[in-house]
């Protein structure tokens, strides 16, 4: 080991341990942990993702009120719009965190999608003020509009999925990359890294409030102009914070070891080669050697098939190491706990959706004159996760240690279960006072009025973000959490995608039943469930059958979670 030496001889200073191994500077020169990382880093990342959710909520959140507003938009093909395009942005995080992992690293992805972002909120913003589908400059030939119409249309639909595709890039790689900054192998920066998730998620939580609060009046009662031209200001500074930080990052190496992807791709493809190979002998051998740990040796079986080289070779020798066949397993056991929470993110999807039209035809007047927007009940959301996340941090987890003796009070998959437990009351909850609502609207003679106010408040409608939120505070994290700890170590950008991903099925899942529920009422001759005038609709049987879904779902999710093998014990 090098040394260096001050004053007497035989006093001797090791310079290597300062340095982090596995990461270099800005400038491609080893990296000391006295002058860069930690938290002296991870504020500014932390600030960047604070003002992208700013700047992403902005657009999202009261995205529905926009469509069937300025554009004239049916509520049904509006929730189908918004699913669509929140699908589309929750999937996309799969192609950002390939490009990063496989290609232009975490930084420099996060500074493209950044600029893709700025462009695509400014063409947003220069949209929103381009003359309205009723102004002077349109005309309705045939119960159509005219080229300047489409072209409105065009153009805001062209610059969302802008903001889509930037996101994509964006949203997998911070966190993976404030994590970066912090070395696993040193105990207190170790303990440091469990800090930075939950401060993290806190600082998400309360900036988008101040979203909720303040971009949603203005959109609703100022102009949608200022509304999405102020994320775009918002998405500038995360840019400019983010770079003032460059020369204080720790960046990630790759080692000489092959692509994650190659290794599972290989595992995958001997297994197929190898069909018609009976596995009992090999698993055998190794089990024998202590080579392949049994548990895990006894789920998905034909695997182990890619321990042996095919047929058709001469030797009898080994192409995928027991290592690469257990990685493989490992990425495979996620599937089924992906697939069993899909309904728990069409539960999500009513949050910026329905629930927001709900309130648009309630009562929302808070003091003479100033009625509270429709789409700022969500702040709900996050102030009960602002306030529980302390909470089950410090009380809950303290309290489950005691009776189960494991480090984290609970498992992951259990902390997932219970949200999903919450969320199904949080479907009853929402489906209850929406049947109140409804018969409101009837007693007080409303139900051919939809642009009447029904006399019912607006806050009947807080314990359903109440318990949405409260739901987010085990499941959201939770898989958060399970999907990044539970892949290998060099895909943890892939799993943070794959956690976002959930959510983007479940956007085009409620979307597609939508569709399906509206298409099926009309050719019945029936009121659709989401007809524009909602006191005519059924959203009330919508909440019901997602909380029959959802129980089902639960079931399942159970069933794969008991035999579920964690890729590291300690992680549970």
């Amino acid at each position: 080991m090098a040394t260096s030496h001050h004053g007497t001889a035989g006093v001797q200073t090791p310079l290597l341990d300062d340095v982090v191994e596995g990461a270099v500077d800005y400038k491609g020169r080893p990296v000391h942990r006295s002058r860069s990382g930690g938290w002296r880093s991870a504020w500014f990342i932390i600030g960047v993702e604070v003002a992208e959710r700013f700047a992403y909520y902005g657009i999202s959140c009261n995205l529905i009120t926009f469509l069937t507003g300025p554009l004239g938009q049916s509520t049904a093909t509006a929730a189908e719009n918004v699913n669509i395009w929140s699908g589309t942005a929750s999937l996309l995080p799969l192609l950002g965190a390939f490009v990063a992992d496989s290609f232009l690293g975490r930084y420099r992805t996060i500074v493209f999608a950044s600029l893709l972002y700025i462009l695509g909120l400014g063409l947003l913003t220069l949209s929103a003020v381009l003359p309205s589908l009723t102004g002077s400059d349109c005309q309705k030939i045939n119960q159509s509009t005219s080229c300047s119409s489409q072209f409105q249309v065009l153009f805001f639909f062209f610059s969302l999925y802008l903001v889509a595709v930037a996101q994509g890039g964006h949203k997998p790689c911070v966190q993976a990359f404030g994590a970066d900054q912090f070395d696993a192998s040193d105990p207190e920066e170790c303990k440091a890294k469990s800090s930075f998730f939950n401060w993290w998620y806190f600082s998400l939580c309360f900036g988008t409030t101040f979203t909720l609060i303040l971009l949603t009046y203005i959109q609703d009662n100022l102009s949608w102009g200022l509304g999405f031209g102020i994320p775009c200001i918002a998405m500038v500074l995360a840019l400019f914070i983010f770079l003032l930080g460059t020369r204080t990052y720790r960046y990630s190496i790759k080692g000489d070891e092959e692509s994650p992807f190659v290794r599972i791709g290989r595992v995958f493809v001997t297994a197929l080669r190898n069909w018609r190979t009976t596995p009992s002998a090999i698993t055998s051998e190794e089990e024998s050697r202590g080579t392949l740990p049994h548990e895990s040796s006894e789920q998905f079986k034909f695997l182990n098939k890619a321990l042996l080289a095919p047929d058709d070779l001469k030797e009898n020798r080994k192409v995928c190491t027991v290592a690469e066949v257990e990685e493989a397993k490992s990425v495979l056991r996620l599937f089924p706990i992906w697939v069993t929470c899909l309904a728990y993110a069409v539960v999500f999807a009513q949050y910026s959706t329905f629930f927001t039209k709900q309130g648009a035809t309630m009562d929302r007047t808070i003091a003479p004159g100033l009625d509270i927007p429709a789409a700022s009940l969500q702040t709900f959301i996050s102030i009960t996760i602002v306030i529980f996340v302390p909470i089950y941090d410090r009380i809950f987890v303290p309290i489950a240690r005691v009776f189960t003796r494991k480090p984290s009070g609970i498992t992951m998959l259990q902390r997932i279960g219970i949200g999903m437990f919450i969320s199904i009351i949080s479907m009853a909850v929402a489906a209850l006072v929406e049947m109140k609502r409804l018969k409101t609207a009837k007693d007080y003679g409303l139900l051919d009025m939809p642009s009447a106010t029904v006399p019912m408040s607006i806050w009947w409608l807080v314990p359903q973000y109440l318990l949405a939120g409260l739901a987010d505070v085990f499941t959201m994290v939770g898989l958060q959490e399970f999907f990044y700890d539970q892949v290998p170590n060099e895909l943890k950008s892939i799993g943070l995608a794959l956690y976002l991903s959930i959510f983007g099925v479940g956007s085009f899942l409620s979307s597609f039943l939508i569709s399906a529920i509206d298409d099926a009422t009309t050719w019945a001759g029936e009121t659709s469930w989401f007809s524009t005038n909602l006191n005519r609709a059924h959203l009330d049987y919508f909440y019901w059958l997602l909380g029959g879904i959802s129980v089902v779902e639960l079931a399942i999710y159970l069933y794969f979670a008991k035999s579920y093998i964690y890729n590291r014990a300690g992680t549970v």
